[in-house]
């Protein structure tokens, strides 16, 4: 215990923040029951989905029914083509809410698992990263949503004749389309909290994240052409400088921890000498 001498609060960070070990047949146990704690709240939230998903699809006809009336083309709609199309739609999408409405259970089913072996320090770390990447990952998919019309604007506007041809949406595909749109971009918007997180594992420093900035701005403006049509420079250059913000900002946020960790260093180093 003679490490307390030095920094006792520092010590305290560095232990587990529960002290209790658990053979590998009780981690099983426990890691089961988790599991199927999670699962049960997973088929619950589906359930409760399934019959609140008729607001779930008036929403994602909102971009379509706008794409129709810029386009002044009543035949533009979706489709099912199948028997079971529109219940095999309703089923996804209340997987999908279902997963969001049980989030709650099943992450604190993950966290609770996870936070035995973790220090004081890599808890309070952890809640920072959640608290952080939450919003950022909602905003994401809002921004998701406001491109999608434009998106299906443009390419509406490849259809060769509106008067002999009309588009429609399959639902499935719509579905798709929409649901990896949302959720890709609402994934680059978390990706900034893993560049500081790598910061305080030691992997990378302030200084590496800054010079990086050109490949950043690249592999930003690439996701972005990606994310949107090529010809939507628009939608593609809004999206592009929100991932360039959020970059530096990471970058700014590993700076100060970077100072901070300085600083304690030579506090220790001081003491010691």
């Amino acid at each position: 215990m003679t490490v307390t001498a030095i920094d006792p609060a520092a010590s305290r960070d560095d232990q587990p923040y529960r002290d209790r070990r658990m053979s590998l047949a009780e981690h099983l146990v426990e890691l089961r029951r988790r599991l199927m704690i999670a699962a049960a709240a997973l088929v619950v939230g589906m359930v409760v989905a399934f019959f609140v998903t008729d607001p779930i699809i008036a929403f994602l006809l909102g971009p379509i029914e706008e794409v129709a009336e810029r386009l002044g083309d009543d035949f533009t709609r979706l489709t099912y083509t199948g028997v079971s199309s529109a219940f095999d739609m309703r089923m996804r999408i209340a997987f999908a809410i279902g997963l969001l409405f049980s989030a709650p259970i099943w992450l604190w089913q993950i966290w609770a698992y996870v936070m035995p072996g973790l220090t004081r320090r890599e808890v309070r770390y952890t809640i920072g990263f959640m608290a952080t990447a939450i919003p950022l990952f909602f905003a994401g998919c809002y921004v998701g949503v406001l491109i999608m019309p434009h998106i299906l604007l443009l390419m509406s506007s490849f259809v060769p004749d509106q008067q002999f041809a009309s588009q429609f949406y399959e639902a499935a595909a719509y579905y798709d389309f929409a649901f990896k749109t949302v959720t890709v971009i609402g994934i680059a918007f978390v990706s900034p909290v893993f560049l500081v997180a790598l910061n305080l594992a030691g992997v990378l420093t302030a200084r590496e994240i800054l010079k990086g900035w050109r490949v950043a701005i690249v592999v930003a403006t690439a996701f972005a052409a990606l994310a949107t049509p090529a010809a939507d420079v628009a939608s593609m250059m809004l999206l592009a400088a929100a991932l360039i913000v959020l970059y530096f900002a990471a970058a700014g946020v590993s700076l100060l921890f970077d100072r901070r960790k300085s600083r304690r260093e030579k506090a220790l180093l001081a003491e010691e000498s």
